[in-house]
């Protein structure tokens, strides 16, 4: 057993995994119409390769890549393309993305395929082209095309894949269900990912609070020495991909660099398992499972969901909420979760949750005081940040200031709030400064397009100069040399 390091920060956040830990994966009913969005993904949304009223086959291609960081999309089922255009996004801000409407017509009628061919027996590049056909992307929620991972690792020289099985949101179940409920699957899917990567081992990396998925993990891959089941200390965020590679490895990502900087990649469980489906089954990702939970939810649920079924068609399935008892609604999990603007909102590729909290789960909303100087915000940052030092910089409109305090490093943990006893909210202040350094950058590009122009202008306006003083000086020549024969002539 190999030693564990551990890592710096981090806070011990109420589970209340027990809500849903026990409750087996169901499957949700189909619903007549499924809303999908095209931007799934980290890069570019995907562009749609059908036309409202065609008629498509569950898997079949409906939206294709756009650019080196996109990800293509399928039909979650067999049905008719309704329409294709704006739905409201999964996010707080509750504006419209494009989407493609489906009305699903009940019959699950899979897209024609061929025999698939042994993975294994394919070059570590087709095993990731077929992983990116398949629109598989990080199923954690950072959502990053999976396939563009695996091929920048195996360059890189990566020697260790990690399986990310810690879960450390409170309330979220659905990796921890899938492990006690296919481990084997995700064996092989890890199998499958090694040979990708040409890698010689993988760890899979489980916080203590799931013995049983521990164990049920351990016994699958005993046929298999290359691959090692790790038990965690549970601490938030030890599910964090940087996080987890210092406690499995003692090494730290470099500040703006990437964990394949350390040889290690991360890979969700969820992410490992869809391409067990899609390398063995030919299976795209069009479906993922979400935890529903909260103490406002009336029966808490694991549910595998066809993406772009709708929040209410989830709650409906679970009992439904209580209104009056439903003080936040998040899509994930309470620490780094998306506020929801209503729950007619679509689950995408990176949903692993959606909470309903009551009052007292959210907790009360406790008006702001001034920092005491305390440190509890720099104790728990596993980023070994200076929050309060940002946060002072931030209300003073120092942005540069900010962003030289390693604003970049910075993932919205939510640490340092959960621990301030003056119940600043630090990562909103740290949200406002990345957006007003973003306004900055664009008014910025735009000064330098505009200031490009103005150059080009001036170059123009001084080569027309130039022609001009070069045409008069050819027609005084020209004028001169006529006189002069005028002259001979004259003689």
């Amino acid at each position: 057993m190999m030693r564990l390091h551990g890592f710096r920060g981090g806070v011990h956040p109420p589970g209340q995994k027990h809500l849903s830990a026990e409750r087996p994966i169901e499957s949700l009913p189909l619903p007549s119409r499924l809303y999908i969005p095209l931007q799934q993904h980290a890069g570019a949304p995907a562009l749609p390769v059908v036309t409202a009223g065609q008629r498509v086959a569950k898997g079949e291609l409906i939206a294709r890549e756009h650019g080196v960081t996109s990800a293509p999309l399928h039909a979650p089922s067999s049905g008719t393309v309704a329409a294709i255009g704006g739905f409201t996004a999964p996010h707080a801000s509750g504006l419209p993305l494009p989407a493609i409407l489906l009305d699903t017509d009940g019959e699950e009628r899979w897209i024609e395929s061929e025999p698939l061919p042994d993975p294994f027996s394919l070059s570590p590049e087709e095993v990731a082209h077929r992983v990116g056909a398949a629109g598989i992307v990080g199923m954690g929620g950072a959502n990053f095309p999976a396939a563009v991972k695996l091929s920048k690792a195996r360059q890189a020289g990566v020697h260790t894949l990690v399986v990310n099985g810690a879960e450390c949101e409170p309330y979220v179940t659905c990796d921890d269900r899938l492990m006690r409920e296919r481990a084997e699957a995700i064996i092989d899917g890890t199998a499958i990912m090694l040979h990708a990567l040409q890698a010689p081992r993988a760890l899979i990396a489980i916080e203590d609070n799931k013995p049983e998925a521990i164990q049920i993990m351990r016994d699958a891959c005993r046929q298999d020495a290359r691959i090692e089941v790790l038990s965690l200390a549970s601490r938030y965020p030890a599910g964090s991909a940087k996080q987890l590679i210092q406690s499995l490895s003692g090494l730290e990502t470099p500040s703006g660099g990437r964990g394949t900087d350390t040889g290690l990649l991360v890979h969700n469980v969820g992410t490992v398992y869809s391409a067990h489906r899609a390398l063995r089954y030919g299976q795209p990702l069009i479906s993922r499972i979400v935890t529903v939970s909260g103490g406002a939810v009336a029966e808490p649920r694991n549910l595998e969901v066809p993406l772009g079924a709708l929040v209410a068609d989830l709650l409906n399935y679970c009992g439904g909420i209580a209104s009056e008892d439903c003080a936040r609604l998040l899509m994930g999990g309470p620490m780094m979760g998306q506020p929801l603007p209503g729950i007619e909102v679509p689950v995408i590729k990176g949903t692993n949750g959606i909470l309903a909290l009551t009052a007292a789960e959210a907790g009360e909303a406790h008006p702001s005081s001034p920092c005491i100087r305390c440190g509890r915000c720099v104790e728990v940052c596993p980023m070994g940040l200076l929050p309060l030092e940002m946060s002072k910089r931030a209300h003073h409109e120092d942005w540069l200031g900010v962003q030289s305090l390693g604003l970049s490093d910075c993932m919205s943990c939510g640490s340092c709030a959960y621990a301030c006893p003056s119940h600043i909210p630090l990562p909103q202040y740290f949200a406002f400064a990345r957006g007003k350094l973003a306004e900055q950058r664009r008014e910025e590009r735009k000064s330098a397009h505009i200031r490009a122009l103005m150059e080009q202008r001036q170059a123009r306006f001084e080569r027309q100069e130039q022609a001009k003083a070069e045409a008069a000086a050819k027609r005084k020549a020209a004028k001169k040399s006529r006189a002069v024969v005028v002259e001979e002539d004259d003689e």
